[in-house]
């Protein structure tokens, strides 16, 4: 089989290619040593994101995995607990890092389908006896914003004041998982910085809509984030002339405002698979760059190889769900040629079905 002429890359927006200005950056960066604290492009990219997310100091990761790992490792003493969503990329995607390399343990506490979790949960994490030396105690409540595994829900102003009140009446220090955090700000039409403002530290990822090749930030106090260098170096997050990186990211953050493209490809998107019988769609309003839909005429797996076959890479994500998440790189038109494919493929299954289900006349 030849391979199809065109290609639209739909299954995450990690796929980004770094934009012809980020290019330039990048020869053009001045470098240092990093880990002396001497790379000027690393320096300058922690100053604005800190400034942009409100905060006193931000430090430039290789991963978000690695940033929420410092962060949760940086709060959180040896034998306390974190509570997490049990739908959250840290406690699914992120190899329960926090236990092996922190002694730190996960309590997970059940989403909404809204991304929400409920206080009577949260607080059902706390030990009847806090001074009984048999119970781990919790330190540390996670919140990710927006929420991807329930469908790329941002969580609401109303529901962030409550949640991280009711955290900090407890005794407990609030962390975002931000990983799309420019896109929920968007979203919500709020500058980023009050978002961020909700927790006490916050990562968010450089290479997933922002564009960048590679990394992502953790921002918070100047003394956490004195103590989360300390254990990206012990993690192996030393990245030495990380300006060439840095002068990519810089760029993207200056260019946040691009993400308003995505915003309405995925609108466009979900607007056509609407319209296409066989199509459920998962519908999140205000909307990021995610469609989730559900196709009722035939199996994920057969579907998204037949959609793979004609150019359109698209995966399955949670709960039987399809995600498509759009991003630099997807074009307006491309949105057009992906609606034709799915409506092809969904046309053709029918015809299928009904010539195999014709009845036989007696001869």
């Amino acid at each position: 089989m030849s391979s199809p002429k065109r290609r639209v890359e739909l299954r995450s927006d990690t796929f980004t290619l770094p934009s012809p200005r980020m290019l330039e950056a990048m020869v053009a960066a001045e470098l240092g040593d990093d880990v002396y604290g001497e790379d000027p492009t690393v320096n300058a990219l922690e100053v604005l994101a800190a400034r942009l997310l409100g905060k006193e100091a931000a430090c430039f990761m290789p991963s978000g995995t690695m940033s929420n790992l410092a962060s949760i490792m940086t709060h959180c003493p040896r034998g306390t607990k974190v509570i997490v969503g049990e739908e959250s990329d840290i406690y699914v995607y992120e190899a329960g890092g926090a236990s092996v390399c922190g002694g730190v343990i996960y309590h997970p506490i059940p989403n909404n389908l809204d991304g929400t979790m409920d206080l009577d949960a949260i607080a059902a994490a706390f030990p009847p006896d806090s001074d009984d030396p048999q119970f781990a105690l919790p330190a540390l409540l996670c919140l990710e914003n927006p929420q991807n595994h329930r469908g790329g829900k941002v969580l609401p102003a109303a529901y962030l004041r409550e949640v991280t009140d009711f955290a900090r009446e407890n005794g407990l220090t609030v962390h975002m998982d931000g990983s799309r955090i420019f896109n929920a700000a968007l979203a919500a039409d709020v500058p980023v910085a009050e978002l961020a403002g909700y927790a006490d530290s916050v990562m968010f990822c450089l290479s997933k809509g922002l564009g960048a090749p590679v990394g992502s930030m953790a921002v918070g106090t100047g003394p956490f984030i004195r103590d989360v260098r300390r254990l990206r170096k012990m993690l192996g997050g030393g990245m030495r002339q990380a300006g060439v990186l840095a002068a990519a990211a810089i760029v993207a953050l200056e260019n946040s405002g691009r993400l308003a493209e995505d915003h309405e490809s995925a609108r466009r998107l979900a607007d056509g698979l609407e319209t296409i019988p066989g199509i459920a769609v998962d519908r999140a309003e205000p909307g990021i760059n995610m469609v989730f839909f559900r196709v009722l005429t035939m199996d994920n797996p057969t579907f998204i190889a037949a959609a793979q076959a004609q150019g359109v890479a698209l995966a399955e994500l949670g709960h039987g769900q399809i995600r498509a998440v759009t991003h630099y790189g997807v074009e307006p038109e491309d949105i057009g040629y992906v609606l034709d494919v799915i409506r092809s493929i969904l046309t053709d299954s029918t015809r299928r079905s009904h010539a195999d289900h014709k009845p036989v006349l007696a001869g």
